[in-house]
C-alpha cells in the first residue's frame, strides 16, 4: 500500500517540531492526517465518504504499516480527547431547538423511536451473532442519533475503549454514505413526493451531512425537511447521555457492593457546553447572527467537521488491524442490518 508512505514525510516534520514541544508535534501531526484525508475526499467518488471517512482510514492504515508514533503521542491523545470534547460542543450551534420544539411532540416521539429501535435491534442481532456488545451498542447509538458525533459523545459514559470509537466512528461513517448514495439512486422508483423523501432521508439516515447529501437532489424543501427530522434525532443526545449515566451509576454500584462504586463515572461536562451552544444559537440573537453571517457560520461548520476529524485521526491511530476479530465484522453486519430494517420501516410508515 502505497497511501501511509505518502504520510512519511509528515511524520518526520511532526517529530522535528515534537522536539521542541511534544503536544505540538503530536496535534501537527493529526491535523496533517486530517489534512491529508480532506485532500483525498475531494477525489471523485471519495468525496462521497467524506473527510472523517478517509482520515480515520489514513490513520488506521498508517499504525498498521509505519507503527503508532509514541513519541507524538501527548500530543495525539491531547486531539482525541480534547479537540473532541471541543468538536461536540460547537456541534451544538447545529441544532436549532427552536424548530425541533415548533413541530411538536409528534416529530420528538417519532425520533425516539428511531433511536430505540436502532439500539435495540442492533444490539438483539449482536446478541445472536455473538458480537462485540459494547462496540455495538456505538454503532446502534451512531445510527439512531447522529453517527461519529454521538458515539464520541457516549464514548466517556460508556468507557469504552477509544479503539472501538474509532472502529464505530469509521464504520458509521462508511455506511451512512452507502446508504446515502443508495437513496439518491432509488429516489426516482420510491413514488415518494419531495416532502416525504426528505422526511424519510432525515428519519433514517445516519448522520446530519448523510441525511443533506440523499435529500439535496429532492429539492430544497426536502432538503429542509430532511434537517428538521435529523435534529430531532440529535435533540435527543442530551437524555440519552443522561439515561446512560444512570444507568452506569446503577451498574457500577451493583458492581462496587455496599453502595460504593468502582472507578467512578465522571460526568462528561462538555455536553453542557453542547447544551449551551444549541441554546445560544437557538436564541433570538443567535438565529440573527446566523441568519445575517452565513458564510461566517458555514466556515464554523468546517472548523467543527476539521477538529472532529482531526480527533478521530488520533482515535484511529489506537486501531490495531491485527487485533481485529469476527466481534468486529459481526458488529458491522449487525448495524448493517438494522439500517436496512430502520430504512425499510420509516419508508412504510410514512
Amino acid at each position: 500500500m502505497a497511501v501511509p508512505y505518502t504520510i512519511k514525510p509528515l511524520h518526520y516534520l511532526a517529530l522535528l517540531l515534537g522536539a521542541c514541544r511534544p503536544r505540538i508535534g503530536g496535534i501537527a501531526f493529526t491535523f496533517a492526517i486530517a489534512a491529508a484525508g480532506y485532500g483525498l475526499s475531494q477525489l471523485p467518488g471519495l468525496h462521497y465518504a467524506g473527510q472523517m471517512a478517509c482520515a480515520i482510514l489514513l490513520a488506521v492504515l498508517y499504525r498498521h504499516f509505519l507503527g503508532y508514533p509514541h513519541s507524538l503521542q501527548q500530543g495525539i491523545q491531547f486531539s482525541s480527547k480534547n479537540l473532541l470534547r471541543l468538536a461536540i460542543i460547537l456541534y451544538g450551534v447545529k441544532l436549532n431547538v427552536n424548530q425541533v420544539l415548533q413541530e411538536g411532540m409528534g416529530l420528538l416521539a417519532r425520533d425516539a423511536c428511531v433511536v430505540v429501535f436502532a439500539i435495540g435491534v442492533t444490539l438483539l442481532l449482536a446478541k445472536w451473532l455473538r458480537a462485540d456488545m459494547k462496540l455495538s451498542l456505538l454503532l446502534g447509538i451512531g445510527t439512531g442519533i447522529c453517527g461519529a458525533a454521538a458515539i464520541a459523545a457516549v464514548s466517556p459514559i460508556l468507557r469504552a475503549r477509544e479503539e472501538d470509537t474509532a472502529v464505530s466512528a469509521g464504520l458509521i461513517a462508511l455506511a451512512g454514505t452507502l446508504f446515502a448514495v443508495t437513496y439518491t439512486l432509488i429516489r426516482p422508483l420510491l413514488g415518494l413526493t419531495a416532502m416525504q423523501y426528505g422526511t424519510w432521508s432525515g428519519t433514517s439516515l445516519h448522520e446530519i451531512a448523510h441525511a443533506a447529501l440523499a435529500a439535496a437532489p429532492a429539492g430544497e424543501d426536502a432538503l429542509a425537511l430532511a434537517l428538521l427530522a435529523k435534529l430531532g434525532r440529535v435533540f435527543l443526545l442530551v437524555p440519552l447521555c443522561l439515561a446512560l449515566i444512570f444507568i452506569q451509576r446503577r451498574i457500577s454500584k451493583r458492581a462496587g457492593g455496599a453502595g460504593e462504586e468502582q472507578a467512578p463515572l465522571q460526568y462528561p461536562w462538555f455536553l453542557v457546553g453542547f447544551a449551551g451552544m444549541s441554546l445560544l444559537g437557538s436564541s433570538s440573537w443567535g438565529q440573527a447572527v446566523i441568519h445575517a453571517a452565513p458564510a461566517a457560520m458555514n466556515g464554523l461548520t468546517m472548523v467543527t467537521t476539521f477538529l472532529l476529524t482531526m480527533a478521530m485521526v488520533g482515535l484511529g491511530l489506537n486501531v490495531s488491524l491485527r487485533n481485529m476479530g469476527a466481534g468486529v465484522l459481526k458488529a458491522l453486519a449487525a448495524m448493517l442490518i438494522t439500517s436496512l430494517l430502520l430504512a425499510i420501516w420509516t419508508y412504510v410508515s410514512i
